[in-house]
């Protein structure tokens, strides 16, 4: 059924396609469509972040930026669901066309720009949410608040979001805000990390609750810049990673139509770029630092090889607008295949 949904969709320019697939869902979740798209979830229980998964692959942040359709997304079979980009305020992104398929490569270039109705919006749609799996919100930065007082953003964000959802990852990575990658830099990270874990266990006191934070990485440092800032990362007391964003390489892409747009590369292109970054975090941050593999998983054998890299869950998004739901499913199989083997 997705396929012939997906050569509809894929008639229209991809933000239109977005908010129309996003619109249906939620309509027809009166009468059932996401459970008929999403068939019978599958059941491969995880344990981390002190969190229980019904099964490690969950939606990665930016298809359900406000948060308006969890429940729907929620009974396609995901483990877990990661909504936002969300800022202070609302803001309307950058300038359209903003984003690009490049459907031979399973891939998109999108520099949306953190579109999104704000935090406030987000909060009250967490609150009146039916959805009771475990959802995540990403948190970042307003366009125009100057990358010196980025912390205030995200203070604001994490303040807001924290007795409302199960966890919360900030985004320092995407490339479509001015400026923002400048806060991966060690000596940025190391400050801002600081100040978010001290609100964190603020909050825990406050509220009488534990929600993990995450940070989201780039994948397009070098090995030398990565490590010094994923050493920064496990001193830190940071929660968790998730590793990675989309990608400002286009290698893999060159001589596309669309390969010279600006924005993140996502889907099966930036999956090496993923891989080497997450096998590299890994190796730094031990055995039992939690970490999220993003990036490239368009098949169930991808997110299989992030958990023999050293993934703990996977996330998809650009895989599950080419696949759908059967992408889930294939991910999971294949995760609990590898498991059965081990």
């Amino acid at each position: 059924m997705y396929s012939w949904l997906r050569k509809a969709l894929f008639m229209l320019p991809p933000e239109a396609a977005h908010e129309l697939a996003l619109g249906m869902l939620a309509r027809g979740r009166r009468l059932g469509l996401p459970r008929l798209l999403g068939g019978c979830p599958a059941s491969h229980p995880v344990h981390c972040l002190g969190l229980d998964f019904p099964n490690p692959v969950g939606l990665a942040a930016g298809l359900d930026k406000n948060g308006d359709c969890i429940d729907a997304l929620g009974e396609l079979g995901f483990g877990f669901i990661e909504v936002g980009t969300v800022t202070p305020l609302p803001q309307p992104g950058n300038p359209k066309p903003r984003m690009f398929r490049l459907a031979e490569h399973e891939a998109l270039i999108n520099r949306l720009g953190f579109n999104n109705k704000g935090v406030d919006h987000l909060v009250e749609r967490l609150k009146t949410r039916k959805f009771r799996g475990i959802v995540g919100a990403n948190i970042g930065k307003q366009k125009d608040t100057p990358v010196e007082r980025a912390a205030d953003d995200y203070r604001v964000c994490l303040e807001k979001v924290f007795p409302h959802c199960d966890y919360v990852t900030v985004n320092i990575s995407s490339p479509n805000t001015a400026n923002l990658r400048a806060l991966q830099d060690t000596g940025p990270l190391k400050e801002l990390l600081s100040e978010l874990t001290q609100l964190r266990d603020q909050l825990a006191a406050r509220h009488g609750l534990t929600r993990p934070v995450l940070i989201k990485i780039a994948p397009d440092w070098d090995e030398t810049a990565l490590l010094a800032s994923l050493e920064v990362i496990g001193q830190s007391g940071i929660d968790g990673l998730i590793a990675t964003n989309t990608t400002l390489d286009r290698a893999s892409v060159a001589g596309h139509r669309h390969a010279d747009e600006s924005g993140g590369l996502s889907g099966g292109p930036v999956r090496d770029l993923a891989d080497r970054a997450l096998a590299l975090a890994r190796e730094q941050l031990g055995p039992d630092f939690p970490i999220i593999g993003l990036g490239g998983i368009t098949r169930g054998e991808h997110a299989a090889h992030k958990r023999e890299l050293g993934a703990d869950l996977v996330q998809v998004y650009t895989g599950f607008i080419y696949h759908g739901p059967a992408l889930i499913r294939d991910c999971v199989r294949s995760w609990a295949a590898l498991d059965a083997s081990a």
